[in-house]
């Protein structure tokens, strides 16, 4: 018989405290069995493998060298387990309870709003928050859940799910165009009006490129400088100025034809590094069901790539 059939987690558990604690007592006071079962249980197991775990004198229990490969071999396994455990259990459990989710303003408006209620049918005892702000929010101090950020991912302290990568059109009204014409090139930018976003960290730099060139800078003098994105599309719907604005807030209004896409040969963005969508919750190892049945319906939702670059 392969004796090595008889380990169970149970044993290796056991094993795995006596390795943290190096005594069997301890172990068997927080089990609440006798020191012999733990004693007896550490032999069968050495007996199992045909090797000696650990060291035993009077004053302490050591591990061996094989003592020390096994334990990283049998945290694996529990971890595993447990991972396997809690997947299983998940399918029984409904999510419930309060999610505190945070949220760019018009984004959330957009692409998040319209959608709760498809959320809600699907897990009806959710509750949910929905703060909307384009400030920077810090999870931890600002007891939220979870966060659906625009911008480059840097903090390892957080885990993010990425739903996609944010483009940025040049854009204006077709009666804008009939009055001043086209753009015609990035260097007569200053020859028309600018309708610029201006948020906590100041006015959205204007950078455009070729495919794959270096991005320019272009310095402008808006004519019209808001921290409300809303406010700024109605202005260019308008014909009082050409936006430079992301895909998911602009997308729509270029396909009805109410903007008109200018310089299309080139690349423009408010920033050289790539900017994701995305959802960032505390980067733990088991994350809450609540947050990823949330970040799963979304991603169902937005599709990939997102339905609003279709």
């Amino acid at each position: 018989m392969n004796l090595t059939n008889s380990i169970d987690i149970r044993t290796l558990r056991f094993f795995i405290s006596v390795y943290n604690a190096q005594n069997f007592s301890m172990v068997a006071r927080k089990e609440d069995v006798s020191a012999s079962m733990i004693s007896r249980t550490i032999q069968q197991l050495e007996d199992a493998l045909g090797q000696q775990l650990f060291y035993r004198n009077t004053r302490a229990i050591t591990p061996t060298e094989s003592g020390k490969l096994f334990f990283e071999y049998a945290k694996r396994i529990t971890e595993q387990f447990d991972e396997a455990q809690k997947a299983l259990q998940d399918k029984t459990v409904e999510p419930t309870g309060l999610v505190r989710i945070n949220a760019p303003v018009f984004f959330g408006q957009r692409h998040i709003a319209p959608w709760l209620a498809g959320l809600s049918e699907r897990y009806p005892r959710l509750l949910i928050e929905l703060i909307q702000t384009d400030e920077f929010i810090d999870p931890l101090r600002d007891s939220t859940d979870l966060i659906f950020r625009i911008g480059t991912l840097t903090d390892s302290s957080f885990h993010a799910r990425i739903f996609g990568t944010q483009k940025y059109h040049l854009a204006a009204s077709p009666a804008y165009i009939a009055k001043y014409g086209a753009l015609d090139h990035p260097k007569a930018l200053n020859e028309h009006k600018r309708l610029v976003y201006k948020g906590f960290e100041g006015p959205n730099r204007w950078l455009i490129r070729k495919p794959n060139e270096e991005w320019i800078h272009y310095p402008i003098v808006p004519l019209l400088a808001s921290n409300n994105a809303e406010s700024l599309m109605t202005a260019a719907l308008n014909g009082m100025g050409i936006v430079l604005f992301p895909d998911w807030l602009i997308g729509e209004a270029l396909k009805d034809g109410k903007l008109i896409k200018l310089l299309p040969e080139y690349e423009a963005s408010i920033k050289s590094q790539p900017q994701h969508i995305a959802a960032i919750y505390p980067n733990v190892r088991h994350p809450p069901l609540n947050i990823r049945v949330i970040i799963d319906y979304f991603a169902e939702v937005y599709g990939s790539p997102p339905y609003w670059q279709n």
